[in-house]
């Protein structure tokens, strides 16, 4: 009787023993890194269940055990809950750092830079242009992308904030276009409640529009402020602003990278050598620094400003030391060459 009992043990005891090592090789399956060697990207179409990923996997020898894989998906409640899209697998990933990958849906995510500066319809262009954007809007067509963004009526050009933005192979230009616009409204906002007191400037978006003729005229950070100064100073005095950029932008496609006499006379609205105050619109993409700028412009007397050349300019308080400096920066010192007026 006792043989008949040991030999009972002994049987029972092969089960547990197996039950054991099969427990052991599974959650050492759970944390041995995948056979990845370097990085490479795998795709989780919409809909695939977790066995089909396994079977993939195994069949492109980056997993072993595939069972293994559905099982933790199963015990884990992750089943159901895998997100499609792009994976980076990397070495030293493993099975379970994977199942985290897939169910919070951290895909690959791919930049586009929208550029300080830009227009509206450059930044159309990159956007158009990216390989992995799902292309929804017509570019050519500002009225309806403005009315997709909950904005209908509104002048699509400096709302749209100039950053790096990231985001999963297939994501919507709309959905881009969305993130940026809202970054904009927010920091200017942000902006516009922490002003200067006494501005020229009656809303956010006269603020935005200064900010993008700022953003124009220099890239030189520590010219900024005095950009904006020397503009805010001819707002209160009544000046027109005579900046080249907005009569630039104006002209649109029959600009051909030459200002002429007769360009700064023939009138439109983004005319500032012959309209009073700001242009109607935003003319380019300002970043913070030119925001900021616009509004808290340096104190200055300056009232006039002329390139160098080298994209740093000369600040004059009086037309006659505007003058000098235009013959000098731009004339090469021959004074018959100057045509008069008093623009930038």
């Amino acid at each position: 009787m006792m043989r008949l009992f040991r030999v009972l043990g002994y049987l029972l005891l092969i089960p547990l023993a197996a039950a054991i090592a099969l427990g052991i090789d599974y959650f050492r399956f759970l944390d041995t890194p995948l056979h990845v060697e370097e990085v490479r990207v795998f795709e989780v179409p919409a809909g695939s269940s977790v066995r089909r990923l396994a079977q993939q996997l195994a069949g492109e020898g980056v997993l072993e055990r595939p069972r293994y894989l559905e099982l933790y998906a199963r015990m884990a409640g992750a089943g159901g809950r895998v997100q499609a899209g792009q994976y980076r697998l990397e070495p030293g990933l493993t099975p379970r750092m994977l199942m985290s990958l897939m169910v919070e849906g951290r895909t690959v995510q791919y930049p586009i830079t929208i550029v300080e500066g830009w227009t509206f319809r450059q930044m159309m262009q990159a956007v158009q242009g990216h390989a992995h954007l799902s292309l929804t809007l017509n570019p050519q067509d500002p009225a309806e992308i403005m009315t997709a963004l909950g904005r209908a009526g509104e002048h699509p050009e400096g709302w749209f904030f100039p950053d790096t933005y990231l985001f999963p192979r297939g994501g919507s230009d709309l959905d881009l276009l969305r993130r940026a616009h809202a970054r904009m409204v927010e920091v200017l906002q942000r902006e516009w409640d922490a002003r200067a007191p006494d501005l020229p400037l009656k809303s956010p978006y006269e603020a935005l529009i200064l900010a993008s003729l700022v953003e124009k005229e220099t890239g030189v950070e520590d010219e900024r402020a005095l950009i904006a100064g020397v503009f805010v100073n001819r707002l209160r005095r009544g000046m027109r602003l005579q900046t080249d950029p907005t009569l630039i932008y104006g002209m649109q496609e029959n600009f051909d990278g030459n200002l002429r006499s007769r360009d700064l006379r023939e009138d439109h609205p983004y005319n500032t050598y012959t309209r009073d105050g700001l242009p109607p619109t935003p003319i380019a993409l300002p970043g913070v620094a030119s925001i900021r700028a616009a509004l808290h412009p340096a104190p200055t007397n300056a009232l006039f400003f002329v390139s160098r050349g080298d994209g740093s300019h000369v600040f004059s308080a009086t037309y006659d030391e505007h003058r000098q400096a235009v013959i000098r920066h731009q004339l090469g010192g021959d004074a018959s060459r100057y045509p008069g007026g008093g623009g930038n």
